[in-house]
């Protein structure tokens, strides 16, 4: 491969990593809508702009995928991992927890890696190897020392690790991809706007829940309608680069938009960062390079690739 299309992939890696970066922002920008509801938007709006993108391009293998019965389960078992980490990743930053979601997709590759070895039989390398102890290493300090465990970055690295390795039993293009998981996540997204969050408990209202969001600015009306966009534009561009790049090359800029998250928490947010955040984050922050040491060339990667379709 050429010089070129290298670094054609790696802008197009930098540009989906950078966008998945500055979500959190995007997210903030819609903190007066309930995050089950964005969610709910969220699924319906990529639906619509990416059903028309592959219609006009006569792709129909997305929608005829339900026509096989095995397809269809993963498709759907896929569909609800996504729903969950969609809603968790957007309730966590509207919520304070910014560098919870952070700390989560550091570990996915990790946690990729691992269920590469439990259900594929991989071998991994010694790095690989210290990188995945290293990380739960710092999973259990970070449990001791707050007194809880991390379930918010657990949750976003498991949903996301078990998405991208039932991902490999499907083959579809990103965008495909996409539009099969948004089609069987619309239930959940018609059932999420039916619902009131005001109360202390969710109560099944109808769209009578919705009315508070008529007195929403028009701008912030535009913000949600474009967060379809938001959704398919970086993976649009992921999967260009993911043709263009080595595994070694995209798993080095992956750790772009966590980075990113990071900064955004601690410098923009003002999320309280204690010593022993800081103390685990430099464990994880040691596995993430033994893990892109043990991407270089000569050695054998693990077959999910981590950040595969990957769609925060």
């Amino acid at each position: 491969m050429g010089t070129a299309s290298i670094g054609r992939g790696f802008i197009y890696a930098i540009l989906a990593y950078f966008i998945w970066g500055l979500l959190p922002l995007y997210w903030k920008l819609l903190i007066a809508i309930d995050s089950r509801h964005i969610l709910a938007f969220r699924i319906l709006f990529s639906l619509v702009l990416v059903s028309i993108i592959l219609l006009a391009k006569r792709d129909f293998a997305w929608a005829a995928i339900f026509r096989e019965r095995k397809k269809r389960w993963i498709i759907i078992l896929t569909a609800l991992l996504l729903c969950v980490n969609w809603g968790l990743y957007i309730w966590a930053v509207n919520s304070g927890h910014t560098l919870a979601t952070s700390l989560g997709y550091y570990i996915t590759p990790l946690v990729s890696i691992s269920l590469g070895l439990l259900f594929f039989r991989e071998k991994l390398k010694p790095l690989q190897w210290a990188a995945v102890i290293m990380a739960l290493a710092g999973v259990i300090m970070l449990t001791i020392l707050s007194g809880e465990l991390p379930w918010v970055s657990l949750v976003l690295a498991l949903t996301f690790g078990f998405y991208g390795m039932l991902k490999k039993k499907i083959a579809l293009s990103a965008l495909e991809s996409l539009g099969a998981e948004t089609l069987a996540s619309v239930p959940v997204g018609i059932f999420l706007l039916n619902l009131s969050f005001e109360g202390p408990y969710p109560s099944f209202s109808g769209f009578h829940g919705l009315a508070y969001l008529s007195a929403l600015p028009a701008g912030t009306w535009i913000l949600l309608f474009f967060c379809g966009a938001a959704t398919m534009l970086p993976l649009y561009w992921f999967a260009q680069a993911a043709k263009l790049l080595p595994l070694s090359g995209i798993g080095f800029c992956q750790f772009l938009s966590p980075t990113m998250t990071f900064i955004l928490g601690v410098f923009v947010f003002g999320e309280s960062f204690s010593t022993h955040q800081l103390a685990v984050f430099l464990i994880i922050w040691a596995a993430v390079i033994l893990y892109i040491i043990s991407l270089r060339p000569g050695i054998k990667s693990p077959s999910v690739l981590p950040g595969e379709n990957k769609i925060l």
